[in-house]
C-alpha cells in the first residue's frame, strides 16, 4: 500500500483540489517551505486562506505572546501559533464556509544548520484539523531533527514532511500505522529523524502514543522514545535537556524487587557525587527494542503492560535501539553535558568488556570506551550471587583476560566505576525469568519477588501468562488495526 502513495507534490495537488480542506499557514525561523509546496503545485486557492512567517523576534512575540523559557523553537510556542490560527480561521470563515469545509491551521517553529555549520537543525510541526464540516478539532505534533548539512537541504526536507503530515491527517485517520510510516514518504533517515509524534483529539480516542511512539524506534524513524510517569509522549531532547542523566536498563519483565533495589541504591549513591545537583537528575527506566522483541515480532500488548507497570511505580520509561552502552552515552551527549550515571548488574558489565561488541570499530574497545568512559560518565554496578557456591560477584572479584586487566583497573583508579553499597543481599537470589516461569505456570510464591503493587496489577490484568480471566479490564487497543 505504502509503495502506491503519490509523492509530496501530487498530495498537495490533491489537497489543493479537493475543495473540502482549507485552512492558513504559520512558519517560523525556515522560510515558508511548506505553504511553498502547496503553492508551486497549482491550485492553491482552493486551500491556503492565509500565510504567515512572524520571523523577528518582535513580531513572533507582539502575534503570539513571549515564552518564559524565552525559546522560540520549543512546544509551547507551536501551541500557541496552533490555537491563534486556528481560532481566526473558524472566526472569520465559520459563517461563510463552516457546513461544507473541514478547517485546519497548519504552524511549525524551526532552527536549520547555520552558515558556519555550529548547530544542529531541528523543529516543531503541528496541525489542528477537522475531520467534517462543524466538527470537533484535533491535533497532530511532531518533533523532527534536520539531518542535511546545509540549509537549503533542510527547508526542502521540511516542505516535504509537512505536506505528508497534511495529507496523512486528511487521508490516513483511519489507519495511525500508515499515517505515521507516510511521514518519511519522499525523505530517508539520513535526512530527516522524527523523534516525537502525538495525534489527539474526539477523532482520535481508540489511539495510543506510546504504540506510536514505538512505531517510530521499530521504523527507524528514529532511535528513542520516551514517556513520563503519566504514560504521556516527551520529546527527548527537551526532558534531558541541562539534567543528571541515570539510567537502568533492563526487561522489566516483571519489574522485580531486586531491579527496584538497583535502582533505589544506585541513585543514592550518583547523588553523592560531588558534581550532581539533586534537582537536576531525571532517572529512567531503559527498555531496548532487542528486549521488547518475541522473536522476530514485538508484542505491542506485552510492550505497553511494561510501560505501564513502570508508570505506575512513578518511573519516566526509555524505549532506545541502541543495544551497546557507548551508543546510548552519545545519544544524552547531544541533550546534556552534565554529568550521567549507568546503573547495571555485573552480568551486563562482563558484557561490556567483551571485545567482540566492537569488531566494528575501527579502534575497538577502546575507541567504544573513549565513548562510554568520558568525562562525564559513570557506573555503578551491582554484584550477583553464584547460585551455586553462594559467593557475591562484585568489581573486586572480577576476573578479565589478562589484556582487558589493566584497562579494567584503570577505570576503577579514575573512579568510572563503582560497586553499589547497601544492596540487599536477601534479595539476590531473585531472577526475572525464574519469576516469569512461576507467572505462567500459575505457581504460589513468586509474588515474594515482586513489589506488592506489581503483583496486584499482573493479577487483575492476567499480564506476563499469568492463568486467570480478565475481569472488568479495558486494554489498549492495537492502533495498527483499529480504525478510528
Amino acid at each position: 500500500m505504502l509503495d502506491q502513495l503519490p509523492g509530496s507534490r501530487q498530495k498537495a495537488l490533491q489537497i489543493n483540489l479537493s475543495k473540502k480542506i482549507y485552512g492558513s499557514f504559520a512558519e517560523i525561523g525556515a522560510g515558508q517551505e511548506v505553504a511553498a509546496m502547496f503553492f508551486k503545485a497549482g491550485g492553491a486557492s482552493g486551500t491556503i486562506a492565509k500565510t504567515i512567517s512572524a520571523y523577528d523576534m518582535t513580531f513572533s512575540d507582539a502575534i503570539y505572546g513571549a515564552e518564559e523559557s524565552g525559546r522560540y523553537v520549543c512546544e509551547s510556542r507551536l501551541m500557541k501559533m496552533l490555537n491563534r490560527e486556528y481560532n481566526l480561521v473558524e472566526m472569520r470563515l465559520a459563517e461563510k464556509r463552516g457546513a461544507d469545509t473541514t478547517f485546519f491551521a497548519f504552524a511549525n517553529t524551526v532552527v536549520t544548520i547555520n552558515y558556519k555549520k555550529t548547530n544542529e537543525g531541528h523543529g516543531w510541526i503541528g496541525l489542528r484539523f477537522q475531520l467534517k464540516p462543524r466538527g470537533p478539532y484535533n491535533d497532530a505534533i511532531i518533533h523532527v531533527r534536520l539531518l542535511d548539512n546545509n540549509a537549503l537541504d533542510q527547508q526542502h526536507a521540511l516542505g516535504v514532511i509537512g505536506v505528508n503530515l497534511i495529507y496523512g491527517c486528511f487521508h490516513h485517520y483511519q489507519h495511525p500505522e500508515l499515517l505515521l510510516k507516510s511521514l518519511m514518504d519522499d525523505l530517508t533517515p539520513d535526512r530527516l529523524e522524527i523523534d516525537m509524534i502525538s495525534i489527539t483529539g474526539p477523532d482520535f480516542k481508540h489511539v495510543d502514543n506510546r504504540l506510536l511512539s514505538l512505531q517510530l524506534v521499530k521504523n527507524g524513524f528514529t532511535n528513542v522514545a520516551l514517556f513520563g510517569p503519566d504514560g504521556n509522549v516527551l520529546q527527548p531532547s527537551e526532558a534531558l535537556y541541562k539534567k543528571h542523566v541515570l539510567v537502568l536498563r533492563g526487561r522489566f519483565r516483571p519489574v522485580t524487587l531486586v531491579g527496584l533495589d538497583m535502582l533505589q541504591k544506585g541513585t543514592e549513591q550518583f547523588l553523592k557525587q560531588t558534581d550532581v545537583e539533586s534537582d537536576k537528575v531525571i532517572t529512567l527506566a531503559e527498555l531496548t527494542l532487542h528486549n521488547l522483541r518475541a522473536g522476530d515480532e514485538i508484542d505491542e500488548k506485552d510492550f505497553l503492560d511494561r510501560v505501564d507497570i513502570l508508570c505506575s511505580l512513578g518511573h519516566t520509561v526509555l524505549i532506545s535501539n541502541y543495544q551497546e552502552y557507548y551508543k546510548l552515552v552519545a545519544y544524552f551527549s547531544r541533550a546534556t553535558k552534565l554529568k550521567m550515571g549507568l546503573i547495571l548488574g555485573i552480568s551486563s558489565l562482563e558484557q561490556i568488556f567483551d571485545e567482540k561488541y566492537y569488531e566494528s570499530l575501527p579502534g575497538g574497545i577502546l575507541e567504544a570506551f573513549a565513548t562510554l568512559f568520558s568525562r562525564k560518565v559513570k557506573l555503578f554496578v551491582y554484584p550477583a550471587r553464584n547460585p551455586e557456591t553462594g559467593e557475591i560477584y562484585s568489581c573486586k572479584n572480577l576476573t578479565f583476560q589478562e589484556n582487558l586487566i589493566y584497562l579494567f583497573e584503570h577505570l576503577i583508579a579514575n573512579d568510572k566505576l563503582e560497586d553499589i553499597k547497601g544492596f540487599n543481599a536477601g534479595l539476590l537470589h531473585i531472577f526475572s525469568d525464574q519469576v516469569l516461569a512461576e507467572i505462567k505456570a500459575g505457581k504460589q510464591g513468586w509474588e515474594t519477588s515482586v513489589p506488592e503493587q506489581v503483583a496486584q496489577i499482573i493479577k487483575d490484568k492476567c499480564l506476563f501468562g499469568y492463568p486467570c480471566e480478565v475481569k472488568n479490564v479495558i486494554l489498549a487497543p492495537d492502533i495498527a488495526s483499529q480504525p478510528v
